[in-house]
């Protein structure tokens, strides 16, 4: 892929779900909104409208202290299927540019439009013409970026939020990207740009310049990779072919009898969420959704969802967030009799963008993670396992169930 050549658009829809509520309720536009699991419960924000935002309302805040902060923004439960549905009508508009088209999420998409300037014009009109087509079609604003490579077209999407459009060119790293601190690199949070600041690297031009080899030292192999997105180096490209993963992979535990006893139905959950995150390490795939099922006494099923900013195959995370959305939705009167971790928006791991996105894992879980999963390739499944499974209850009957259809990994 030639580094010069600008033929990689980045799209990200603006406050996506917040953005599709307005525009099916005209009465929210000009209002804050926040789209989140439960507006009564102890849930988190999926999305917050940019009203909303200019009160410090963020995503996966606390639907507590959201309302603290913006006491008058209309809470909205959120329709994960109406977002699926209109993320697949934008990707329709995206393909009649270039064949090239890669989601990265629900609400981004990476488009390779080499080849297509005949047909279409450059990557900067076909850029502008996608956003007059989404304005125009959908009601809907977003913010693009267009470089030579995947990472920077990334990073230039974010740059003029929302309703933007950014160009960053090679020539344009030392100017644009070097004067920006470690932490407004994508795939650099927290975490990672604390250990930078206490190495003295506070800037993206001051990472650049450190050595390769000082770098691995201290980071492993993640070093190189932070060398690498430092100096705009990417050479992935756009893989249409990612949508054809699996949409999904879960499973379910039905309970020889019903149970309404928490710590009983914490630890089935505990372990559908190893089972869940050993079958993606398997296949080398990470997930940015988990979603929970419960089914009660009465046979009524609740699911709910919630998406990472991050993509992990971690079994801590995805049984955290699992645990989180059951604490938070169960209703203690009624027994459960199934129970279900599914986790879904799958990606390669070894793709360049998802790889920066797991920046933040902490090594020593992913060490232990890995060691775990070597015991139960010699000795079995049930060889080793965290200390809150080895308790005495209820035996399970338990039923694996894979979904592998294509689309949309809502």
């Amino acid at each position: 892929m030639s580094r010069d050549r600008l033929t990689i658009i980045h799209i990200d829809m603006d406050a996506f779900f917040a953005a599709i509520e307005q525009q099916a309720n005209p009465g929210l536009k000009g209002k804050p909104v926040i789209v989140c699991g439960d507006p009564d419960g102890r849930g988190v924000v999926s999305t917050a409208s940019y009203e909303a935002r200019m009160f410090g309302v963020r995503s996966a805040m606390p639907v507590r202290e959201a309302k603290r902060l913006c006491p008058h923004a209309v809470l909205i439960r959120a329709r994960h299927s109406l977002y699926g549905q209109v993320s697949n009508r934008l990707l329709e508009v995206y393909r009649k540019y270039t064949p090239t088209v890669e989601p990265f999420s629900i609400d981004e998409a990476f488009l390779d439009v080499a080849g297509c300037e005949r047909l279409h014009g450059d990557a900067h009109e076909i850029a502008q013409k996608i956003k007059t087509e989404v304005r125009e079609g959908f009601g809907l604003s977003c913010s693009v970026g267009i470089a030579p490579c995947k990472l920077l077209a990334k990073m230039a999407s974010d740059m003029k939020k929302p309703d933007g459009l950014t160009v960053i060119r090679s020539e344009d790293i030392a100017d644009i990207i070097w004067p920006l601190p470690v932490r407004k690199l994508y795939g650099v949070g927290g975490k990672t740009s604390q250990a930078l600041e206490s190495l003295g690297i506070r800037t993206v031009g001051a990472l650049a310049k450190i050595p390769i080899e000082l770098l691995t030292e201290k980071f492993g192999e993640t070093g190189r990779l932070l060398s690498n997105i430092a100096s705009g180096i990417d050479n992935s490209r756009v893989n249409p072919s990612i949508w054809e993963m699996p949409k999904s992979i879960g499973h379910e535990t039905t309970l020889t009898e019903d149970s309404g006893n928490e710590a009983f139905i914490l630890t089935c959950i505990l372990s559908l969420s190893q089972q869940v995150g050993r079958r993606l390490r398997q296949q080398e795939l990470v997930a940015r959704t988990v979603t929970l099922k419960l089914r009660y006494s009465d046979f009524t099923t609740l699911t709910r969802a919630n998406t990472f900013s991050f993509f992990t195959c971690l079994d801590e995370d995805i049984y955290q967030t699992a645990k989180g959305l059951f604490l938070c939705h169960w209703n203690r009167a009624r027994k459960i009799r199934l129970v279900g971790v599914t986790v879904s928006n799958l990606s390669s791991k070894d793709d360049f963008m998802r790889q920066l996105a797991l920046f933040e894992e902490d090594e020593k879980r992913r060490r232990a993670t890995a060691a775990m999963d070597k015991v139960r390739d010699r000795f079995g499944e049930n060889a080793i396992t965290r200390a809150s499974l080895v308790k005495p209850g209820k035996r399970l009957k338990k039923r694996e169930a894979e979904r592998t259809e294509g689309g949309c990994g809502v």
